[in-house]
């Protein structure tokens, strides 16, 4: 997965060092390790330590908190791709009796379940999971907060139901479960649910004392699903490059896609700072830049995966103390340093390998009303609608084979656009979910809904 440090330049490498450098002292963290990945290798890696000569590597284990709830999504979008669920089944078709039965499997991914958002007391980070051996401990006597699926209340317990909902389905712990079914095959072999050696020990910082005192590093049993795993920077880089490509063992390109797609109604604060909720997967537009990942965090530790999907780029960032730095923030300016410093080559342009005429014709400006549109082609046998200038309504479609297509984003998701032809074979206009586009403004010769007026455009004296 290591690929030689000077595929960067020099002074990227020297700002990123210097941005984890920075991220380490100020943060007052014991040890601090990141890595980034471009096109599906790791292309730097970065340490800094308390300790002279025991900078960790891409090798040394930290716990991870809640990126766990990112690999327990991938094992609940593969039992939807096997038809063994959908997402919009309630909870209480496969658990029932658990209080939270109405809040289908897609809320409870994406946080909208209306579940608390953490277990009843102890604190459950900081104590054996024995003491919460069954979903009721877990859940509490009143699991519901808020009307299901009205809001995004982060719930680490949802997670928990989810794990239990993997086990029941599949016959098996949900360790076990992960491992067979994700690690394995994408070869994250230091990935685990216990530390194995070489681990970093987990601190907790005093706040104003640079002193240090060990956090316990609890077996979280039925909450595990939420945040029990361990993992290191090396994995953490190749499970990135699964979450923005796919892989066909594990997950389609297609359904990691669907996770990294916003499903959660977003709060005034979150609306205000560009943040969303996919299926298992944090969404963050930041500084005009769309990144998706997960944050993780149990005492003692502190973890950030981001990916910017659109630079091929990702970052990892892993932290032993249970606060100080922001490792979210420095996740996403190693990858705005390596974006902005060397930003991504585009592919050569290529012309089509074949075109078919019928859809070659339909190419071109459209009007809805005076509103100007154009039609491309893509290079996926597709096309694409949006205005000619400015923002407005815009959206790819997919062919269906049949010389009509499905809208795949925007405004038009899910709706149909076809070419409505007159006798003759010449297209009269575009029909897309019951809206008209013609070619020119309010055609007289095209059907305009409402027709036009015979008099035609006049001026005003």
């Amino acid at each position: 997965m290591t690929t030689p440090q000077d595929e960067l330049l020099p002074g990227t490498r020297r700002a990123l060092l210097h941005r984890i450098a920075v991220a380490q002292r100020e943060g007052r963290a014991p040890s601090l390790v990141a890595a980034v990945v471009r096109g599906g290798e790791t292309v730097w890696m970065g340490a800094r330590t308390s300790v002279d000569g025991h900078a960790p590597d891409a090798n040394v284990q930290y716990r991870i908190g809640s990126i766990t709830k990112t690999f327990t999504a991938v094992l609940v979008m593969r039992l939807r791709d096997e038809g063994l669920l959908d997402l919009v089944d309630p909870l209480e078709k496969y658990l029932p009796g658990t209080g939270a039965g109405e809040a289908t499997i897609a809320e409870l991914l994406a946080h909208t379940g209306g579940l608390a958002a953490e277990s009843p007391a102890p604190w459950w980070e900081r104590t054996p999971g024995s003491l919460r051996p069954e979903l009721a401990d877990v859940l509490g006597e009143r699991p519901l907060l808020h009307p299901v699926g009205r809001r995004h209340h982060y719930s680490n317990p949802g997670y928990s139901i989810l794990g239990a909902l993997v086990e029941e389905l599949r016959g098996a712990p949900w360790e076990e479960v992960l491992r067979r079914e994700v690690l394995e095959p994408l070869g994250l072999e230091r990935t685990s649910g216990q530390p194995q050696a070489p681990q970093a020990g987990g601190w907790a910082v005093h706040p104003w004392a640079d002193v240090l005192l060990p956090e316990p590093a609890e077996d979280l049993g039925r909450m595990a699903a939420a945040g029990q795993l361990w993992s290191t920077a090396g994995d953490l880089a190749r499970f990135a490059t699964f979450l923005t490509e796919g892989d066909d063992r594990v997950l389609s390109a297609a359904s990691v896609a669907e996770m990294r797609m916003p499903a959660a109604p977003a709060e005034p604060d979150d609306v205000a700072a560009g943040s969303a909720y996919g299926l298992g997967m944090q969404v963050q537009y930041r500084d005009g830049r769309l990144l998706v990942g997960h944050g993780g965090s149990l005492p003692g530790f502190l973890a950030s995966l981001t990916i910017s999907v659109a630079d091929d780029l990702a970052a990892v960032v892993l932290a032993n103390c249970t606060s100080g730095p922001l490792v979210s923030e420095v996740a996403g300016d190693l990858v705005e340093i390596v974006a902005e410093a060397e930003p991504r080559i585009p592919e050569p342009w290529r012309p089509l390998p074949e075109v078919d005429r019928s859809v070659l014709e339909l190419a071109g400006p459209w009007y809805w009303g005076t509103a100007s549109y154009a039609l491309r082609l893509s290079v996926d046998g597709g096309v694409s609608l949006g205005p000619l200038a400015g923002s407005g309504r815009r959206s790819r479609f997919r062919a269906n084979g049949d010389g009509t297509w499905t809208g795949l984003d925007g405004y038009f998701a899910g709706e149909l656009l076809r070419a409505v032809r007159r006798p003759n074979g010449a297209v009269d206009h575009l029909d897309l979910g019951s809206f008209v586009f013609v070619r020119q403004p309010y055609d007289e010769g095209a059907s305009v809904p409402g027709g036009v007026d015979p008099e035609g455009w006049r001026g005003i004296r």
